[in-house]
């Protein structure tokens, strides 16, 4: 491990130290019920800019227009891709950007806290509970509802699928909204969703015509994740091939990343873009999606295209694709050919 690295894990060991106990005055604060509460004004506080993380939270802004339609929300993020990603979101008003290297922009830096500080909130929600910066913007807002999103054990164990990145924010939301004096929530969760629009789709559809000429379905594959979630050449290869002899009648192409790398050694058909919309919107116009844990693949999630999640380091309840007719599929355990199976089933709903 480099100094830099050394250096930035323990930057986020000590902010986590020290933030850690942040919030905890409000888990039992006494709230008055008797008061009519009204949520107009929302702070959702993910200070990460990963694609696949910004995209987990999609569910969470759909939550909370469903519940208050006429709310506006505010994002605090990290990054640049928030508003991309938002774009159609209608409830959307601010998205407050922390820059990625914050010693490299200290006058934006402190900038984004000050613009925290000056909004007025009804409730301020932080995703992710272990996120030192998520409860520092938590406990610097003015809000009169704070949630950091500590809950006990005894909540989470009441749902098998609470450890997901997308649910857990939804099922604590919920939770807190209780403790508020509203009428406990068990309707179904929305999916990861990019809100492309029929445009969009359609500029999709018009630069997949330009990869493929003919009208076989298409199965779409990411080859590339980050560190040791990426597969190995040989693995993909060896995959790869199996596809091509299983689907026939399929077209399969490669998605690339930004890196413009392969691990098949571009031996498929190819698109490249560094811009999410489009990717996205290519993808919504194919049949399946095949890649390891990514942004990519929370992606293909989020533009409802059936999502096949290779996983074989990270862990899948916490991070596999969601969506309608998607799977995670633990490659440690699963052979090339028990993957096959599950493919036909999504493809051939047998």
């Amino acid at each position: 491990m480099n100094i830099l690295k050394r250096v930035n894990v323990f930057r986020r060991n000590f902010m986590r130290g020290i933030t850690k106990n942040i919030g905890n005055s409000h888990i039992n604060r006494n709230i008055d019920l008797t008061a009519k509460i009204e949520i107009k004004r929302v702070l959702i506080c993910r200070p990460n800019a990963r694609l696949g993380n910004l995209l987990l939270i999609t569910p969470l802004v759909q939550e909370i227009t469903t519940t208050f339609p006429d709310c506006k929300i505010d994002l605090f993020v990290k990054g640049f891709l928030a508003p991309t990603i938002f774009k159609n979101y209608k409830n959307i008003n601010y998205i407050i950007e922390l820059p990625k290297k914050p010693f490299n922009h200290l006058i934006k830096y402190f900038q984004v806290w000050i613009k925290i500080k000056r909004q007025q909130y009804d409730i301020v929600i932080n995703v992710d509970k272990g996120s030192s910066s998520g409860r520092l913007a938590t406990q610097f807002a003015n809000a009169k509802y704070k949630f950091f999103g500590d809950v006990d054990e005894d909540f989470q164990s009441e749902y098998d699928d609470y450890e997901h990145m997308a649910k857990s924010p939804i099922y604590n939301f919920r939770n807190y909204l209780t403790k508020l004096g509203f009428d406990k929530n068990d309707n179904p969760m929305a999916s990861l969703d990019l809100k492309l629009s029929p445009v969009e789709i359609a500029e999709g559809h018009k630069e997949l015509k330009k990869i493929v000429t003919n009208e076989k379905p298409t199965i779409c594959l990411f080859t590339y994740a980050t560190g040791d979630k990426c597969y190995s050449e040989s693995w993909w290869e060896e995959f790869y091939e199996r596809l091509k002899s299983e689907y026939k009648d399929y077209n399969i192409i490669e998605v690339l990343p930004v890196e413009n790398v392969s691990q098949i050694a571009f031996k498929a058909p190819t698109f490249y873009s560094k811009d999410i919309r489009e990717i996205g919107s290519l993808i919504a116009n194919t049949e399946i999606f095949i890649g390891a844990d990514s942004g990519i693949m929370h992606l293909a999630s989020a533009v409802k295209t059936p999502t096949v999640g290779l996983f074989s380091v990270t862990n899948s309840n916490r991070y596999q694709p969601y969506n309608d007719n998607s799977v995670a599929i633990n490659t440690n355990n699963t052979s090339t050919e028990e993957c096959i199976k599950i493919i036909n089933r999504i493809l051939f709903n047998n």
